[in-house]
């Protein structure tokens, strides 16, 4: 039989410990639904690349709006009616932009983007 030292039985314990609070915390908090559809009349850009991962944030109005920690692939759906465009713009106040046109779908690398423009 092998001998474990006192150390590494107590840093067992605390870590089955930890396990157990940590499970016990998760399986207290309720399920929340996540917004997957993205609405007529609305841009939206996901969480990750595929519409499964839920929306992160959309808009219905015209208007810069700045983007923060949008960092690799994200979904950008474009619902906007009337033929609005979202513009994904490298600076905070909407400059420098490529557009995602209505009814298009795209997965890009949003790490270069620092705002998002909507515009009839």
């Amino acid at each position: 039989m092998g001998r474990t030292s006192l150390g590494a039985k107590l840093a067992a314990v605390a870590a089955t410990g930890v396990m157990a609070l940590g499970t016990g915390v998760l399986a207290a908090s309720p399920a929340q639904a996540v917004a997957t559809y993205c609405p007529s009349g609305y841009a939206c850009i996901y969480w990750g690349a595929t519409e499964a991962s839920g929306i992160r944030q959309s808009w219905k109005y015209a208007g810069v709006y700045k983007i923060y920690g949008y960092d690799g692939n994200h979904l950008i759906k474009n619902n906007q009616t009337d033929g609005w465009k979202i513009w994904l713009c490298h600076n905070t106040n909407g400059t420098d932009c490529d557009g995602v046109w209505p009814g298009q779908s795209v997965v890009l690398n949003m790490t270069p983007y620092n705002s998002v423009s909507i515009e009839p």
